[in-house]
């Protein structure tokens, strides 16, 4: 089993910045990438970012340049840095990893932005 508890949501004004954060515990061992959903009311989830274990990074064009991916191997913790936000961003953000063909989600954090 993996825990993941994401942290670092709450309400910006557009243009703000937050940072996300998700710390994933239990059995950990031979995770690979890391990732950051989000969902938005009535939308399917996306895919927002991942980083591999070596620290390749993937974007949505929607985040590119304004969102950043990073990772902290040695605390099992995945960041989402978040600048120029926009009214559009707003959403529950998920933190996923899949270890062993399995998917893990962490509980979400939301996200909004007002205009």
């Amino acid at each position: 089993q993996v825990q993941l508890v994401e942290s670092g949501g709450g309400l910006v004004q557009a243009g703000g910045s937050l940072r996300l954060s998700c710390v994933a515990s239990g059995r950990i061992f031979g995770i690979n990438a890391m990732r950051w959903y989000r969902q938005a009311p009535g939308e399917q989830r996306e895919l927002v970012a991942s980083i591999t274990s070596g620290g390749r990074t993937n974007y949505a064009d929607s985040v590119k340049g304004r969102f950043t991916i990073s990772r902290d191997n040695a605390k099992n913790t995945v960041y989402l840095q978040m600048n120029s936000l926009k009214p559009e961003d707003t959403a529950v953000y998920y933190c996923n990893v899949e270890r062993a063909g399995i998917n893990y989600w962490g509980q979400g954090t939301q996200v909004t932005v007002s205009s």
